[in-house]
């Protein structure tokens, strides 16, 4: 008999969890981990598979778990994704793979991601094992970018044999994983120890290198690269455009994140430009990085916290259970309500005035559009305003290079393998598709690094180029 109940994950308390950054999910233990993998059904045609970016064999690793091979379970999933630890935790399974699940036609789906953070973490505790690296090719590849997808590329090119060497913008690799996501969300230590395991791979990883700037592409391939993937994501913060974001006060979501994931500026407050949210804080926007950007204000100190969303829950592309986390944590959220300027006291932020909206017909997101409601507008005192309204790729690169092709959001196209028709150049991830899912960056890069093998062996005829 199926239980029709899913096996709770423990958390750690609300009232608790706000005071600090530690990681809100505890996980599964060994004996909940093997009763959530006895509910699954082992499909024949399992369509867990079908919703999952990476195809991992979802029942595969599972049947593993309900034996108690542990082990077996984590080398299933490893054949196809480098970032189980990661996936298990951040991945929006509740439409993915979870989504797909056959047993949610009646009762809970199987927590894949559960199960996937479970056996990942044990095999931190237990002794983690290296995939094999294929016979050296002597073809060199330069990786741009060490996120996701920067990440994916590179260990399945190592698999392959190629030598690879990853460049990194910033001083700490790791990408989005490290600067965009709260640690209450992904510890740092994860992100980390895949850091170290890729090193261990034989990745040559470098540092405060930005590509486009202190290299050019024609740099990289002077010096004996054979390809290059860009995985450089999509980092670049939107405004609304609207009088009043230039207030001291007002930030991105990506630079609130970032100086407190990478730099700690609130546990420095004698910096030149120290980080402050005040009491009263609003968050614009419905998205995970705002759900983040309000959960990191509370944790900063402010006294009350709210998402300004433009559309209604339904509409929201935020995880449910992200809405629902900060939701217990004190956040408030406030739907159908759009700012059209922020107000300022001696040049620091002290209210936004904002309209009523009401919804019409869908766009061609498929939600229904949003429109202003005429003189509907009301102020909302605040010491604190984040902007979480999206992101767009840095055009850096290309805007400094010829040949590649752009969206009108100025994203790469690629012909689906990642390559961009500038000779020996492949992109994947978020500079290709704009924000999306880490599982979905990272088997862009795995995608890309099968590409760049056959590319070294259709067109450069297996041999490296002198």
């Amino acid at each position: 008999m199926i239980r029709p109940e899913a096996t709770p994950m423990r958390h750690l308390d609300p009232k608790e969890r706000t005071k600090g950054f530690a990681e809100v999910a505890v996980g599964y233990t060994p004996d909940e981990a093997v009763r959530e993998a006895e509910r699954c059904l082992q499909c024949k045609r399992p369509s867990c598979v079908e919703g999952c970016p990476a195809g991992n064999d979802i029942p595969g690793f599972i049947a593993r778990i309900r034996e108690g091979d542990f082990r077996g379970a984590i080398r299933v999933l490893k054949e196809t994704t480098v970032l189980p630890a990661v996936c298990g935790r951040v991945c929006p399974h509740e439409v993915q793979c979870q989504g797909h699940c056959v047993l949610a036609k009646k009762f809970d789906p199987v927590q894949i991601g559960a199960l996937e953070r479970f056996v990942a973490d044990w095999e931190y505790e237990n002794g983690v094992e290296l995939p094999e690296v294929g016979s050296p090719t002597g073809f060199r590849v330069a990786v741009v970018g060490s996120g996701p997808a920067g990440i994916g590329c590179a260990a399945f090119l190592r698999r392959l044999g190629h030598d690879v060497v990853m460049f990194e913008a910033l001083q700490e690799a790791g990408g989005v994983l490290l600067y965009g996501i709260p640690e209450f969300r992904l510890p740092h230590r994860i992100v980390r120890t895949e850091i170290r395991n890729l090193r261990e791979l034989g990745v040559e990883i470098h540092t405060n290198v930005v590509v486009g700037r202190s290299l050019a592409l024609e740099d990289l391939f002077a010096e004996g690269f054979h390809a290059v993937f860009l995985g450089t994501g999509a980092e670049k913060p939107q405004f609304m455009g609207i009088p009043g974001e230039e207030l001291a006060g007002v930030y991105s979501a990506n630079e609130l994140l970032m100086r407190v994931n990478l730099f700690n500026a609130h546990l420095f407050p004698e910096y030149d430009t120290p980080l402050r949210v005040g009491r009263v804080g609003g968050v614009v926007g419905g998205g995970n990085t705002a759900i983040d950007a309000a959960r990191v204000a509370l944790r900063l100190g402010a006294e009350r916290v709210m998402i300004l969303y433009r559309r209604t829950e339904a509409e929201m592309p935020a995880f449910s259970a992200e809405v629902h986390e900060a939701r217990e944590e004190g956040v408030e959220f406030h739907f159908l309500v759009n700012p059209v300027r922020f107000i300022g006291e001696g040049g620091r932020v002290v209210a936004a005035e904002c309209v009523r909206m009401r919804l019409g017909e869908p766009d061609s997101s498929g939600r229904r559009r949003p429109i202003p409601i005429e003189g509907s507008n009301v102020t909302i005192p605040l010491d604190t305003v984040v902007m979480a309204i999206g992101t767009r790729p840095d055009p850096l690169i290309t805007q400094t290079e010829e040949g590649f092709r752009l969206t009108r959001w100025g994203t790469i196209e690629t012909d689906g393998d990642g390559y961009t028709g500038v000779e020996g150049v492949f992109a994947g991830g978020d500079v290709v598709t704009g924000p999306a899912t880490v599982v979905a960056a990272m088997a862009a890069g795995r995608r890309a690094a099968h590409a760049i093998d056959r590319y070294f062996r259709e067109r450069q005829g297996g041999r490296p180029r002198r």
